[in-house]
């Protein structure tokens, strides 16, 4: 079991399969020709298996795929085939471009839930913001999973003057569809360009939506270590929530770590220290260890660099990767 100095138990690991990605959102990609890490520094298909192995046999039970977009990956089918002979619940966030192609294998697999990367539903706007013409893609393989049957959330980044105004269209998106929108405030990363003045807070956000349906919405119950404040519009089909990362953090029964598309280890997505756990595989050395010690260094929120007041986040003293190399 995996207990850090603050008594959170740790089961629920995040793999980056690749930092690449065939779209360029900017709070996400640094720039759009971005040097992506060259093959032999990604931890290869035995490998990512290796280390998931570890992690497994320490407590994980539940692994999410994550990149870059993990689908753009050459070998993501075999790696999904390999992890899903780990016993662990198996999931994913994509950014949906390529899901068609893989919807055969996810169900072959038991992957029962997906999360879908999605900031607008204004097909110029995405165009605007990731740089491609995909909008229609995207949204006909979300309709593709529903159909399936998979458990849909999807993941908006809520930022001031490019989506906030499409807040509304989404809540009507959850309460006509079965899935979860989950609005993401907007985080400090390298190279993404984060003001504080672009931020929209939870507060904010359900202030907007309460100011159109008023009583016509309801909070639902929290699960334990979940990162959201969850809502429902009454008799709708779906649920939307926020993850308020910046104005109400949620690290007292964080359960979570990551594990780089190049093999290092972060015990928060705000960390600043990493543990090179692919360097050690290919000398020969046990992880455990190694495992248990980064955990057990995790800092009581946000990666021990700044505390949850917008108006003193200083983005250039933070000291981290860029989210596009930290995993989704």
């Amino acid at each position: 079991m995996l207990i850090d100095s603050f008594h959170r138990v740790h089961n629920y690991l995040r793999i980056s399969l690749t930092d690449n990605c065939n779209l360029r959102c900017s709070y996400c990609m640094p720039e759009e020709d971005y040097d992506f890490t060259p093959a032999s520094r990604l931890m290869q298909v035995d490998e990512v298996v290796a280390i998931a192995q570890a992690f497994v046999e320490a407590g994980v039970t539940k692994i999410r795929l994550t990149g870059g977009e993990p689908l753009v990956r050459k070998d993501a089918a075999q790696i999904i085939e390999k992890l899903s002979g780990l016993g662990v619940a198996l999931t994913m966030t994509t950014n949906a471009t390529r899901v068609h192609e893989f919807l055969d294998l996810m169900q072959a697999v038991d992957m029962k839930k997906i999360n879908v990367s999605l900031d607008t539903l204004n097909r110029d706007t995405f165009l605007f913001l990731t740089k491609r013409d995909l909008f229609d893609r995207v949204k006909e393989n979300i309709g593709l999973l529903l159909e399936r049957g998979f458990e849909v959330k999807v993941n908006a980044v809520v930022m001031r003057g490019i989506n906030d105004v499409e807040i509304l269209d989404f809540v009507r998106w959850s309460a006509e569809a079965p899935l979860d929108i989950r609005f993401i405030e907007f985080m400090p990363f390298e190279g993404n360009r984060w003001e504080q003045e672009k931020v929209v807070t939870w507060q904010q956000m359900l202030e907007v939506v309460r100011n159109s349906y008023g009583a016509g919405i309801e909070p639902l119950p929290r699960q334990p270590h979940e990162t959201v404040k969850q809502y429902r519009v009454v008799g709708g089909k779906g649920t939307f929530a926020v993850i308020s990362t910046l104005s109400a953090p949620f690290c007292g029964d964080c359960n979570r770590m990551r594990l780089t598309a190049d093999g290092k280890m972060k015990n928060c997505l705000f960390s600043k220290g990493e543990t090179d756990l692919l360097g050690a595989l290919r000398r020969g050395e046990s992880l455990s260890a190694l495992i248990q010690q980064t955990v057990m260094e995790k800092a009581l929120a946000l990666g021990g660099q700044f505390a949850a007041d917008l108006e003193n986040i200083d983005a250039n003293s933070i000291v981290n990767r860029s989210m596009i190399t930290i995993g989704g």
